[in-house]
């Protein structure tokens, strides 16, 4: 069971808390009040989560034991990523493809942290199932989130209908992605509905562009791999990126290239 720090409430109006709404009502409500029916805790307002917000700590238990958040980040750069249950197809795939790169992650300072809404005992089950589906081991660690409290605050879950919830009166969790600096800022989200599954290769990739704009003070164009031309930021004179990096390619007063290298 996870618990959450520092995390504030705000309560429904009792009326809303005692009243079972037909679906019609709750298709109908209020962004607010959506927001409130399809949870686990329905008296809890859910935070509102955007790149540059404080990623929010919690207490859980996990594959490798209980863990504080923000105590298990430490001073490295972490990769959040959720699952709808264990023993699903997609999720097999997906966790046994972030066990084979976990190395490149781990050379950029990068820790991996995987959820899932079943217990413990489940998960430990599962993890064989993984390792033996994608010959691997997996060596980092599954939050168990039973109650879905840490996807909620989170928004991990499936507003597609507030209907689509499971035999608990919970919302499904779906699949989503934080990266998450040393400073436990958020960065960087991507979620993607049960039925797709993740690129392992484009999280990757993204780390790097983070990584190279804290680094070097620039910025990525599209399909940028590391070792690509970056961008010279518009806040930066020309004559001034030119002292700074060398040689700069020039498109347009707003558009100039120079490389890094990787």
């Amino acid at each position: 069971m996870a618990s959450f720090l520092s995390r504030p409430a705000s309560r429904l109006p009792s009326f809303f808390l005692s009243q079972s709404l037909p679906r019609q009502t709750c298709r109908y409500a209020s962004p607010l009040l959506r927001r409130s029916f399809a949870t686990p805790a329905t008296e809890k307002e859910q935070p509102r989560l955007r790149l540059g917000s404080l990623a929010p700590n919690f207490k859980a238990q996990t594959t490798q034991g209980e863990i504080d958040f923000h105590e298990w980040i430490g001073d490295k750069w972490a990769i959040l990523f959720s699952h709808p249950a264990d023993f699903t197809p997609v999720c097999t795939t997906e966790l046994g493809a972030f066990a084979k790169l976990k190395p490149e992650f781990d050379k950029r300072g990068v820790k991996l942290i995987g959820l899932s809404a079943n217990d413990l005992t489940s998960h430990g089950e599962w993890i064989a199932d993984i390792n033996d589906i994608s010959n691997t081991s997996l060596s980092f660690p599954i939050i168990a989130d039973p109650n879905r409290q840490i996807a909620w605050t989170y928004d991990m879950v499936d507003a597609q209908d507030t209907t689509n919830i499971d035999q608990k009166g919970i919302a499904f969790t779906i699949r989503s992605v934080f990266v998450i600096d040393p400073a436990k800022k958020i960065r960087l989200t991507m979620m993607y509905p049960a039925s797709a599954g993740r690129n392992t290769a484009e999280v990757l990739r993204v780390v790097d562009a983070l990584q190279t704009g804290d680094k070097k003070g620039v910025t990525t164009p599209i399909d940028w791999v590391p070792g690509g031309d970056v961008i010279v930021p518009p806040t930066v004179k020309t004559e001034d990126a030119r002292k700074k990096f060398g040689d700069v390619r020039e498109i347009r007063p707003y558009l100039r290239f120079t490389n890094v290298g990787k």
